[in-house]
């Protein structure tokens, strides 16, 4: 379909969903002029289409009572990024934006008056910002390369940054599918498969080499596993602690102390929970202040007494409350 028929089925849909338009609305949702728009409606009324105009101050274009259009088919990138349409922002990143909002107008043409009134009611009340809070969004120049490869079975070369060393390594990659993860995208590539951070591809070069993404493959059901078998590898310790009454943990600790914890004699619980590492858990434990007594293991609870002692050592310089550090005199 050529932009120009692309963009008269598009004027054709908006007059179908909203009934009457001014040529200053057409243009604005179709981002282009209001001469433009005069020219589509012309050629919209040529090819047959009753559209009439009216003017004055509540005029517009619109369509004669009764006249639907039956060209509501979907094309392939449109079919795409339908299956994103609860994610817009994701489809944007992946270039498909366009096609997003091309395919949400062709369906919404296609519906029964009381089905869109439905569908717009859902649309205005519920929306997806995947990226947490405090996370700056990742920087993917790659992303569209990436999604363009998963789409057409083409190999990819690429240098990437991992973690351990030798951080920057070249890989050749079978891209079978992409992941969004709280706001971070990867790619599950072949051979292997193995999984990548989309951010920390550092070069790419697209092949013409084709592969064959194998028929057993299923990303949702491997990306279950990734994450089970993430988890297994990133809690590698135990801790056992007592939590003074109405002191939380989160996430998997948060978990243990549901599963196994037990209250003593003083109120408090005691409970054994995973770790990731020494180091993780003495910032993490240390955020809960004196609501938290770490008793094993002895590396860990160590750590964090040096580090209240040196926070105990630095605070007890400051002046008794209501006295004032600095001499002077008055007037």
């Amino acid at each position: 379909m050529s932009v120009r028929a692309g963009r008269l089925l598009s004027v054709l849909l908006l007059l179908q969903t909203r009934g009457r338009m001014t040529a200053a609305q057409l243009a604005g949702e179709l981002e282009v002029s209001v001469r433009t728009v005069y020219r589509d409606v012309e050629a919209l009324s040529a090819a047959g289409v009753p559209l009439y105009g009216d003017a004055g101050h509540a005029g517009g274009y619109r369509l004669v009572d009764g006249y639907r259009t039956r060209l509501t088919g979907l094309t392939a990138d449109e079919a795409e990024a339908l299956f994103l349409s609860g994610a817009p922002g994701p489809a944007a990143e992946l270039g498909l934006g366009p096609f997003l909002a091309a395919a949400q107008l062709k369906v919404r043409a296609a519906l029964p008056a009381e089905l869109r009134a439905h569908a717009d009611r859902v649309a205005g009340r519920f929306h997806l910002d995947a990226p947490g809070w405090y996370a700056d969004a990742d920087d993917t120049p790659y992303l569209p390369a990436v999604a363009d490869a998963v789409w057409r079975g083409r190999v990819l070369r690429v240098r990437y940054r991992r973690w351990r060393e030798p951080t920057d390594v070249e890989r050749r990659l079978e891209p079978y599918g992409l992941v969004l993860k709280a706001g971070r995208w990867y790619v599950v590539a072949g051979p292997g498969p193995h999984t990548f951070r989309v951010d920390q591809i550092l070069e790419l070069a697209a092949c013409d080499e084709e592969f064959e993404r194998p028929e057993e493959f299923d990303l949702a059901a491997y990306w279950t596993a990734y994450q089970r078998d993430f988890h297994d590898r990133l809690y590698r310790g135990e801790a056992v602690v007592r939590l003074a009454p109405g002191v939380r943990l989160a996430g998997a600790a948060g978990r243990a102390v549901e599963a196994n914890g037990r209250m003593d004699d003083e109120g408090w619980t005691l409970a054994t929970v995973p770790i990731e590492s020494v180091e993780r858990a003495h910032e993490e434990f240390l955020r809960l202040g004196t609501g938290i007594e770490v008793l094993a293991p002895d590396g860990l609870r160590e750590r964090i007494a040096r580090t209240v002692t040196e926070l105990a050592a630095r605070y007890g310089k400051l002046p008794p409350p209501g006295g004032n550090s600095v001499a002077g005199g008055g007037d």
